[in-house]
Order: structure tokens, then sequence, then C-alpha cells
């Protein structure tokens, strides 16, 4: 079990650090669905498997400038009390709703990507007002693009409905164990006009910090099992420093298109089993 728990792990680490969405959108489902384990046993894995996605891949994404500091920190005062808000709420919610929230979220999430795929066919810089705000906080930034081989900046806006999307961001990783990462790239690459590259490196850092700040809950309600988090945190640091090596070379438009198929089917599952439709 162990060894199968390592290259769960793998899978979920090198996933999470490619698009930004956290090892946990793929443990939570993978260990409830094939390995039979009780949601809140595969919850307490997945906030460790976070943290371990999120230390491997930003380690590498700030040695390639990609991920933004300033912009991770200022919002992770949103997601950090989000964060703290949800694990306190876990007790309250039966293992049915966290089925059913968690394929939800799921679900909304490939909606987003596949909508991006399917109607917008190159992503497009801000080009509108500077936001007085966002100057000056200096959250603006540039990265070097290693697919399109040349340096690109860029500009953020709507900083508030960023901010408010981070707070919900933070209560769904607490609610269910995840990174939220679907939120926190939505936030920044949707609401606040930051590119996905960016967006998705400066999601992994942000994951570790939010869930880093409810993991101690978890451990104190029993949540967290070593025998299972450990092998799946050992495997998720290995799959998520190849991650990190594979996304800054691909298109934007490639990393919509490899995630959405899987969170259609997780999100499918998830949703069935939560509404008691298979035993």
């Amino acid at each position: 079990m162990s060894l199968l728990y390592v290259a769960c792990g793998i899978v979920a680490g090198f996933l999470g650090a490619l698009l930004g969405l956290g090892g946990g959108i793929i443990i939570t489902p993978m260990l409830t669905l094939a390995f039979g384990l009780d949601i809140k046993y595969a919850i307490g894995a997945s906030v460790i498997s976070v943290i371990a996605t999120s230390s491997g891949a930003s380690i590498a994404y700030l040695k390639d400038d990609l991920l933004n500091l300033r912009v991770a920190m200022f919002l992770e005062i949103a997601t950090t009390i989000g964060a703290i808000v949800g694990a306190l709420l876990t007790g309250i919610f039966a293992p049915q709703i966290l089925y059913v929230f968690f394929g939800a979220l799921l679900l909304f999430s490939a909606y987003n990507m596949a909508k991006k795929i399917l109607f917008i066919k190159k992503d497009h810089l801000y080009q509108g007002p500077v936001s007085k705000t966002v100057a000056r906080l200096n959250l603006n930034g540039r990265y070097y693009d290693k697919q399109e081989q040349r340096e690109i900046s860029y500009e953020l806006t709507h900083l508030t409905g960023g901010f408010s999307m981070m707070f919900g961001a933070g209560i769904a990783s607490g609610l269910l164990g995840i990174g939220s990462g679907a939120f926190k790239v939505l936030a920044m690459d949707t609401i606040m006009k930051m590119p996905l590259k960016p967006s998705s490196a400066t999601s992994n850092l942000m994951m570790g910090v939010t869930a880093a700040a409810s993991a101690t809950i978890y451990l104190f309600n029993g949540s967290i099992q070593p025998l299972i988090a450990g092998p799946i945190a050992i495997g998720v640091l290995v799959g998520a420093s190849v991650g990190t090596r594979v996304m800054p070379r691909l298109k934007a438009r490639t990393l919509r298109m490899l995630f959405v198929p899987v969170l259609l089917y997780l999100g499918v599952q998830m949703v069935v089993k939560g509404m008691g439709w298979l035993n």
C-alpha cells in the first residue's frame, strides 16, 4: 500500500505543479474512490500533499522568476483567514455533503478551463486603466516565457474581486483539505488578469501557506495518519519536481486542455458518490 500511495502522490504532485491546482484536488478523490478510505483521512493526507506540492514547486518557480511573491503574500491574508474558518466548519457537515461540494468544485473548474479553450484562442494581457492600488503595492510583474522565448510584462486589475475570491478559496481549502488552486488560479488569471503561467506558479506557493494554516487543526482532530500521508508526501515531492520542469515549456492553451478531462471525470464521480447513487 505504501508503494501505491507513493505512486498516487507522484501523479498528484506532477499535475498539481503543472497547473497550480494542488495535489489535494487529485489525492482526495483518488483515496476515497480508488482506495476506499474514509474521506476524513483522505482530507488529512491531502493537506500534507498540498504542502509538499507547494514546497517542491515553489522553489523551482522562484528560481525561474515565474511566481509573483508580492501578489502571493498580499492575497494570502485572505486565504489564510478563510482556511481557518473552513477547517472549523468541517465537523458541521456530513461526509456526503463534502463529496458533493468537492465534486461541484471540480466541475466548476473544468467549466472555466473548457470555456477558455473553446472561446479564447490566445491569452491576451490586460491593457486597461492602471490600478493605483496595484501600482502603490508594486504588484505588477514580468517573467521569461521559455515556450515563446521572450520576456513578458503584465499589469493587474480588479484587486478587490481577486481578494474576495481568495477568501472563498481559503474556506474551500480548510473545508475540503485541498489547495483550492482552481479558485486561486481563477482569481488571478480571470479576475486580476495575470497570465496563466505566473498565476499557476504563484498559486503553488499560496496553497502551501493556506494548507499549513489548517493543518494543525486536522492534526489534533486525528485526520492526519502518518502511514498514509507520509508515502503520499514523498511521491508528491517527486512528481512536483518533474511538473515544474515541464510547465514553463508548454503553451497556456495546452495546460488547460490537459486537465479538463481529469476534472470532469473526478468531479462526476465525487458528486455521484455523494448523492448516494453508488454503493
